[in-house]
Protein backbone atom coordinates (compact mmCIF):
# COMPACT_ATOMS: atom_id res chain seq x y z
CA UNK A 1 0.00 0.00 0.00
CA UNK A 2 1.47 3.16 -0.76
CA UNK A 3 1.60 6.25 1.61
CA UNK A 4 -1.26 8.47 0.20
CA UNK A 5 -3.55 5.13 -0.10
CA UNK A 6 -2.75 4.53 3.62
CA UNK A 7 -3.54 8.03 4.47
CA UNK A 8 -7.00 7.71 2.62
CA UNK A 9 -7.55 4.50 4.73
CA UNK A 10 -6.82 6.63 7.91
CA UNK A 11 -9.18 9.05 6.82
CA UNK A 12 -11.91 6.88 6.45
CA UNK A 13 -11.55 5.53 9.75
CA UNK A 14 -11.51 8.46 11.69
CA UNK A 15 -14.50 9.48 14.65
CA UNK A 16 -15.63 12.51 15.36
CA UNK A 17 -16.34 11.24 19.55
CA UNK A 18 -15.92 13.49 21.98
CA UNK A 19 -12.76 13.65 24.33
CA UNK A 20 -11.45 10.67 21.82
CA UNK A 21 -7.34 10.78 21.73
CA UNK A 22 -6.55 13.18 18.53
CA UNK A 23 -2.67 13.30 19.49
CA UNK A 24 -0.35 10.94 20.62
CA UNK A 25 3.33 11.74 21.61
CA UNK A 26 5.62 9.10 22.20
CA UNK A 27 9.48 9.23 23.19
CA UNK A 28 9.46 12.23 21.14
CA UNK A 29 12.84 13.43 21.00
CA UNK A 30 14.27 16.45 19.41
CA UNK A 31 18.52 16.72 19.29
CA UNK A 32 20.54 19.43 17.25
CA UNK A 33 23.75 18.39 16.28
CA UNK A 34 26.53 20.98 17.43
CA UNK A 35 29.18 21.41 14.76
CA UNK A 36 32.97 22.24 15.31
CA UNK A 37 35.58 22.84 12.59
CA UNK A 38 36.72 25.88 10.52
CA UNK A 39 37.43 23.61 7.34
CA UNK A 40 35.85 19.80 8.19
CA UNK A 41 32.81 20.04 9.35
CA UNK A 42 32.51 17.11 12.66
CA UNK A 43 29.96 16.72 15.42
CA UNK A 44 31.05 16.99 18.66
CA UNK A 45 28.13 17.01 21.12
CA UNK A 46 24.04 17.29 20.75
CA UNK A 47 21.62 19.85 22.47
CA UNK A 48 18.77 17.58 23.68
CA UNK A 49 15.85 20.07 23.22
CA UNK A 50 13.15 17.73 23.50
CA UNK A 51 14.70 14.45 24.97
CA UNK A 52 12.15 11.51 25.81
CA UNK A 53 8.41 13.26 25.91
CA UNK A 54 4.58 10.90 26.08
CA UNK A 55 1.81 12.80 26.38
CA UNK A 56 -1.78 12.61 25.09
CA UNK A 57 -3.98 15.28 23.39
CA UNK A 58 -7.75 15.04 23.59
CA UNK A 59 -10.18 15.80 20.60
CA UNK A 60 -11.84 19.06 21.64
CA UNK A 61 -9.40 20.55 24.55
CA UNK A 62 -6.56 22.79 25.55
CA UNK A 63 -3.48 21.22 26.35
CA UNK A 64 -1.66 23.66 28.40
CA UNK A 65 2.89 23.27 28.26
CA UNK A 66 4.54 25.71 30.82
CA UNK A 67 8.11 26.02 31.73
CA UNK A 68 11.11 28.02 31.88
CA UNK A 69 12.74 29.71 28.82
CA UNK A 70 14.82 27.51 27.28
CA UNK A 71 12.76 23.83 28.29
CA UNK A 72 12.21 22.90 24.85
CA UNK A 73 8.28 23.69 24.98
CA UNK A 74 8.59 25.86 21.39
CA UNK A 75 10.45 23.00 20.35
CA UNK A 76 7.93 20.52 21.29
CA UNK A 77 5.26 22.57 19.39
CA UNK A 78 6.95 22.56 15.98
CA UNK A 79 7.99 18.57 16.54
CA UNK A 80 4.54 17.80 17.27
CA UNK A 81 3.93 19.83 13.63
CA UNK A 82 6.74 18.61 11.63
CA UNK A 83 7.88 21.60 11.79
CA UNK A 84 10.99 20.73 13.23
CA UNK A 85 11.31 17.49 11.83
CA UNK A 86 12.11 14.68 15.20
CA UNK A 87 15.43 13.06 16.15
CA UNK A 88 13.24 9.65 17.04
CA UNK A 89 9.74 8.86 18.44
CA UNK A 90 6.25 8.95 16.96
CA UNK A 91 3.20 11.68 16.39
CA UNK A 92 0.33 9.88 15.74
CA UNK A 93 -2.54 12.98 14.66
CA UNK A 94 -5.87 10.86 14.35
CA UNK A 95 -4.06 7.56 13.20
CA UNK A 96 -1.48 8.90 11.29
CA UNK A 97 2.15 9.31 11.88
CA UNK A 98 2.98 12.63 11.45
CA UNK A 99 6.55 12.13 12.28
CA UNK A 100 7.17 9.75 9.35
CA UNK A 101 5.29 12.11 6.38
CA UNK A 102 7.62 13.88 3.89
CA UNK A 103 6.79 15.47 0.83
CA UNK A 104 3.73 15.57 -0.56
CA UNK A 105 1.64 13.61 2.02
CA UNK A 106 3.31 15.79 5.04
CA UNK A 107 2.07 18.78 2.65
CA UNK A 108 -1.54 17.58 2.59
CA UNK A 109 -2.02 16.54 6.41
CA UNK A 110 -0.78 20.36 7.19
CA UNK A 111 -4.32 21.36 6.68
CA UNK A 112 -5.84 19.70 9.64
CA UNK A 113 -2.97 21.30 12.08
CA UNK A 114 -1.65 24.89 11.93
CA UNK A 115 0.52 27.01 13.97
CA UNK A 116 -0.01 30.46 15.94
CA UNK A 117 3.66 31.83 16.30
CA UNK A 118 4.82 33.49 19.00
CA UNK A 119 5.57 37.10 17.10
CA UNK A 120 2.35 37.90 14.72
CA UNK A 121 4.88 40.94 12.91
CA UNK A 122 7.78 38.32 12.37
CA UNK A 123 5.34 35.72 11.07
CA UNK A 124 3.65 37.94 8.48
CA UNK A 125 4.94 38.94 5.32
CA UNK A 126 5.17 42.84 5.12
CA UNK A 127 4.81 42.77 1.53
CA UNK A 128 1.71 40.95 1.38
CA UNK A 129 -1.84 42.47 2.16
CA UNK A 130 -4.18 40.70 4.66
CA UNK A 131 -6.17 39.12 2.28
CA UNK A 132 -3.11 37.35 0.37
CA UNK A 133 -1.75 36.32 3.79
CA UNK A 134 -5.56 34.34 3.82
CA UNK A 135 -5.54 33.12 0.61
CA UNK A 136 -1.83 31.75 0.08
CA UNK A 137 -2.90 28.66 2.41
CA UNK A 138 -6.16 28.24 1.14
CA UNK A 139 -4.73 28.13 -2.42
CA UNK A 140 -1.84 25.81 -1.20
CA UNK A 141 -4.39 23.35 -0.21
CA UNK A 142 -7.39 23.95 -3.16
CA UNK A 143 -9.64 25.37 -1.11
CA UNK A 144 -10.23 28.62 -3.72
CA UNK A 145 -11.79 27.30 -6.07
CA UNK A 146 -15.14 29.75 -6.35
CA UNK A 147 -14.09 33.24 -6.47
CA UNK A 148 -17.15 34.61 -5.00
CA UNK A 149 -17.30 31.65 -1.95
CA UNK A 150 -13.37 32.14 -1.13
CA UNK A 151 -14.46 36.31 -0.83
CA UNK A 152 -17.27 35.62 1.53
CA UNK A 153 -15.08 33.14 3.23
CA UNK A 154 -12.64 35.90 3.81
CA UNK A 155 -14.76 38.07 4.95
CA UNK A 156 -16.26 35.62 7.15
CA UNK A 157 -12.59 34.63 8.89
CA UNK A 158 -12.28 38.69 9.51
CA UNK A 159 -15.59 39.13 11.41
CA UNK A 160 -14.46 35.57 13.77
CA UNK A 161 -11.28 37.15 15.00
CA UNK A 162 -12.68 40.51 15.25
CA UNK A 163 -11.37 42.50 12.62
CA UNK A 164 -13.29 44.70 10.39
CA UNK A 165 -13.68 43.45 6.33
CA UNK A 166 -11.89 46.55 5.59
CA UNK A 167 -8.75 45.47 6.67
CA UNK A 168 -8.50 42.55 3.95
CA UNK A 169 -6.41 45.65 1.56
CA UNK A 170 -4.08 46.66 4.37
CA UNK A 171 -0.95 45.37 5.21
CA UNK A 172 0.41 44.40 8.96
CA UNK A 173 1.98 47.01 10.11
CA UNK A 174 -0.83 49.00 9.36
CA UNK A 175 -2.09 46.89 12.25
CA UNK A 176 -2.06 46.83 16.06
CA UNK A 177 0.32 44.04 17.99
CA UNK A 178 -2.95 42.62 19.17
CA UNK A 179 -4.80 42.92 15.70
CA UNK A 180 -2.12 41.11 14.23
CA UNK A 181 -2.13 37.80 16.39
CA UNK A 182 -5.47 37.82 15.34
CA UNK A 183 -4.73 37.78 11.80
CA UNK A 184 -2.20 35.31 12.61
CA UNK A 185 -5.51 33.09 14.07
CA UNK A 186 -7.65 34.09 11.05
CA UNK A 187 -4.60 32.22 8.92
CA UNK A 188 -4.28 29.41 11.05
CA UNK A 189 -8.49 29.31 10.86
CA UNK A 190 -7.99 29.89 6.82
CA UNK A 191 -7.79 25.64 6.21
CA UNK A 192 -9.91 24.67 8.77
CA UNK A 193 -7.67 23.09 11.06
CA UNK A 194 -8.45 20.04 13.98
CA UNK A 195 -5.39 21.40 16.03
CA UNK A 196 -3.83 24.79 16.52
CA UNK A 197 -0.56 25.25 18.31
CA UNK A 198 -0.46 28.44 19.78
CA UNK A 199 3.68 29.54 20.75
CA UNK A 200 3.15 32.17 23.44
CA UNK A 201 0.37 33.79 21.57
CA UNK A 202 -0.20 36.43 23.90
CA UNK A 203 3.29 37.25 25.85
CA UNK A 204 3.83 40.20 23.38
CA UNK A 205 1.12 41.73 24.07
CA UNK A 206 -0.50 44.43 26.49
CA UNK A 207 -2.40 42.72 29.86
CA UNK A 208 -5.43 43.97 28.34
CA UNK A 209 -4.90 42.65 24.88
CA UNK A 210 -3.92 39.13 26.23
CA UNK A 211 -7.56 38.70 27.48
CA UNK A 212 -8.91 39.76 24.43
CA UNK A 213 -6.83 36.94 22.61
CA UNK A 214 -7.46 34.36 24.80
CA UNK A 215 -11.59 34.77 25.16
CA UNK A 216 -10.79 34.75 21.41
CA UNK A 217 -9.37 31.72 21.21
CA UNK A 218 -12.14 30.21 23.86
CA UNK A 219 -14.94 31.48 21.71
CA UNK A 220 -13.82 29.90 18.31
CA UNK A 221 -12.91 26.56 19.99
CA UNK A 222 -16.44 26.30 21.02
CA UNK A 223 -17.94 27.65 17.86
CA UNK A 224 -15.76 25.62 15.65
CA UNK A 225 -14.52 22.68 18.25
CA UNK A 226 -11.16 23.08 17.75
CA UNK A 227 -7.91 21.37 19.58
CA UNK A 228 -5.51 23.66 21.75
CA UNK A 229 -1.46 23.02 22.49
CA UNK A 230 -0.87 26.39 24.25
CA UNK A 231 2.56 27.03 24.60
CA UNK A 232 3.48 29.99 27.54
CA UNK A 233 5.41 30.50 30.16
CA UNK A 234 2.83 32.76 32.36
CA UNK A 235 0.73 30.51 34.39
CA UNK A 236 -1.94 32.55 35.02
CA UNK A 237 -2.98 32.45 31.21
CA UNK A 238 -2.37 28.50 30.95
CA UNK A 239 -4.52 28.53 34.24
CA UNK A 240 -7.72 30.30 32.37
CA UNK A 241 -7.44 28.80 29.33
CA UNK A 242 -6.26 25.11 29.77
CA UNK A 243 -8.12 21.80 30.33
CA UNK A 244 -4.74 19.75 31.18
CA UNK A 245 -1.34 21.14 31.60
CA UNK A 246 1.84 19.44 30.99
CA UNK A 247 4.97 20.89 32.98
CA UNK A 248 8.57 20.53 31.46
CA UNK A 249 12.17 20.91 32.66
CA UNK A 250 15.03 20.60 30.34
CA UNK A 251 13.39 18.85 27.71
CA UNK A 252 11.04 16.34 29.21
CA UNK A 253 7.80 16.80 30.95
CA UNK A 254 7.88 16.50 34.76
CA UNK A 255 4.23 16.75 35.99
CA UNK A 256 0.74 16.59 34.00
CA UNK A 257 -2.92 16.56 35.53
CA UNK A 258 -6.00 18.69 35.25
CA UNK A 259 -5.69 22.71 35.15
CA UNK A 260 -7.04 23.09 38.41
CA UNK A 261 -5.28 20.05 40.24
CA UNK A 262 -2.02 21.05 38.98
CA UNK A 263 -2.57 24.24 41.10
CA UNK A 264 -4.10 22.74 43.68
CA UNK A 265 -1.70 19.76 44.56
CA UNK A 266 1.53 20.57 42.79
CA UNK A 267 3.26 17.29 43.43
CA UNK A 268 6.83 17.64 41.49
CA UNK A 269 9.54 19.74 43.57
CA UNK A 270 9.55 21.80 40.18
CA UNK A 271 6.81 22.25 40.04
CA UNK A 272 5.89 23.79 43.75
CA UNK A 273 8.79 25.95 43.24
CA UNK A 274 6.90 27.32 40.19
CA UNK A 275 3.69 27.54 42.29
CA UNK A 276 5.66 29.58 45.23
CA UNK A 277 6.43 32.19 42.83
CA UNK A 278 3.49 33.37 41.86
CA UNK A 279 2.55 36.15 43.69
CA UNK A 280 -1.06 35.78 46.14
CA UNK A 281 -2.72 39.22 46.47
CA UNK A 282 -3.41 39.06 50.30
CA UNK A 283 -0.16 39.97 52.56
CA UNK A 284 -1.69 36.99 55.12
CA UNK A 285 -1.42 34.27 52.87
CA UNK A 286 1.24 35.49 50.80
CA UNK A 287 3.81 35.95 54.14
CA UNK A 288 2.79 32.18 55.26
CA UNK A 289 3.01 30.28 52.56
CA UNK A 290 5.45 27.93 51.06
CA UNK A 291 8.35 29.78 49.57
CA UNK A 292 10.83 27.70 47.49
CA UNK A 293 13.65 29.42 46.43
CA UNK A 294 15.90 27.31 43.58
CA UNK A 295 19.57 27.90 43.79
CA UNK A 296 22.16 26.81 41.26
CA UNK A 297 22.34 27.63 37.38
CA UNK A 298 19.83 25.72 34.63
CA UNK A 299 22.17 22.60 33.13
CA UNK A 300 22.65 23.01 29.91
CA UNK A 301 21.02 20.87 27.66
CA UNK A 302 24.19 20.13 25.57
CA UNK A 303 25.03 18.32 29.05
CA UNK A 304 22.25 17.60 30.87
CA UNK A 305 22.51 15.61 34.37
CA UNK A 306 22.54 12.10 34.80
CA UNK A 307 19.71 10.91 36.72
CA UNK A 308 16.94 13.46 37.40
CA UNK A 309 17.27 16.32 35.38
CA UNK A 310 16.45 18.33 38.29
CA UNK A 311 18.40 16.75 41.25
CA UNK A 312 21.00 19.56 41.04
CA UNK A 313 18.41 22.12 42.19
CA UNK A 314 16.04 20.08 43.88
CA UNK A 315 15.47 20.56 47.88
CA UNK A 316 14.04 16.92 48.33
CA UNK A 317 17.06 15.17 46.79
CA UNK A 318 18.05 11.90 48.27
CA UNK A 319 21.29 10.54 47.72
CA UNK A 320 19.72 6.90 46.30
CA UNK A 321 18.03 6.61 42.95
CA UNK A 322 17.90 10.81 41.85
CA UNK A 323 21.44 11.05 40.88
CA UNK A 324 21.82 7.69 38.73
CA UNK A 325 17.94 6.73 37.40
CA UNK A 326 15.76 8.95 35.60
CA UNK A 327 12.59 8.88 36.61
CA UNK A 328 9.21 7.77 34.81
CA UNK A 329 6.34 10.20 34.12
CA UNK A 330 3.79 8.40 36.53
CA UNK A 331 0.47 7.75 38.22
CA UNK A 332 1.05 8.63 42.16
CA UNK A 333 -1.71 7.63 44.82
CA UNK A 334 -1.73 10.62 46.56
CA UNK A 335 -4.37 12.59 48.08
CA UNK A 336 -6.27 15.03 46.32
CA UNK A 337 -4.47 13.66 43.15
CA UNK A 338 -6.54 12.18 40.21
CA UNK A 339 -5.86 9.12 38.65
CA UNK A 340 -4.40 11.32 35.58
CA UNK A 341 -1.92 13.15 37.60
CA UNK A 342 1.40 12.27 36.40
CA UNK A 343 4.60 13.21 37.75
CA UNK A 344 8.32 12.02 36.94
CA UNK A 345 9.06 11.91 40.82
CA UNK A 346 10.94 9.37 42.58
CA UNK A 347 10.01 10.71 45.78
CA UNK A 348 6.43 12.27 45.10
CA UNK A 349 4.17 9.87 47.31
CA UNK A 350 7.30 10.71 50.25
CA UNK A 351 7.46 14.63 49.23
CA UNK A 352 3.78 14.75 49.27
CA UNK A 353 3.26 13.21 52.87
CA UNK A 354 6.22 15.15 54.56
CA UNK A 355 8.39 12.14 55.09
CA UNK A 356 11.13 13.75 53.21
CA UNK A 357 12.27 16.82 54.89
CA UNK A 358 13.23 20.22 52.55
CA UNK A 359 16.92 20.78 52.44
CA UNK A 360 19.16 23.47 51.45
CA UNK A 361 20.69 22.81 47.91
CA UNK A 362 24.14 23.96 47.20
CA UNK A 363 24.91 25.43 43.78
CA UNK A 364 27.27 23.56 41.71
CA UNK A 365 29.44 24.18 39.12
CA UNK A 366 27.88 23.37 35.53
CA UNK A 367 30.12 21.28 33.84
CA UNK A 368 31.65 22.48 30.16
CA UNK A 369 31.32 20.51 27.38
CA UNK A 370 28.51 18.41 25.14
CA UNK A 371 28.94 14.66 26.88
CA UNK A 372 25.66 14.47 27.82
CA UNK A 373 23.89 12.14 30.38
CA UNK A 374 25.91 8.97 28.90
CA UNK A 375 29.35 10.21 28.81
CA UNK A 376 32.04 12.61 30.30
CA UNK A 377 32.64 16.50 29.25
CA UNK A 378 34.32 16.79 26.59
CA UNK A 379 37.99 18.20 26.09
CA UNK A 380 38.71 21.61 25.33
CA UNK A 381 41.16 19.82 22.52
CA UNK A 382 38.18 18.15 20.64
CA UNK A 383 36.99 21.65 19.63
CA UNK A 384 39.83 22.61 17.93
CA UNK A 385 40.17 22.49 13.95
CA UNK A 386 42.14 19.75 13.01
Amino acid sequence: MSASAGLDAARGARTAAPGEVLVEVRGLEVHFPIKSGIIFDRTVGHVRAVDGVDLTIHRGETYGLVGESGCGKSTLGKAILNLEPPTAGSVIFDGVDIASLKGEDLRKERKRFQMVFQDPMSSLDPRQTVEALLLEGMRAHGLDTDKAATHARLRELMSAVGLPPAGLKKYPHEFSGGQRQRIGIARALSVGPDLIVADEPVSALDVSIQAQVINLLQDLQDELGLTYLVVAHDLAVVRHISDRIGVMYLGGLVEESEAGELYDVPLHPYTRALMSAVPVPDPTVEDSREQILLTGDLPSPANPPTGCRFHTRCPWRQETRCDTERPELRVVEVAGASSGHRVACHFAEQIAAGEIERHEVEAELVSEGFGGPDGPPTPPEAYIAP
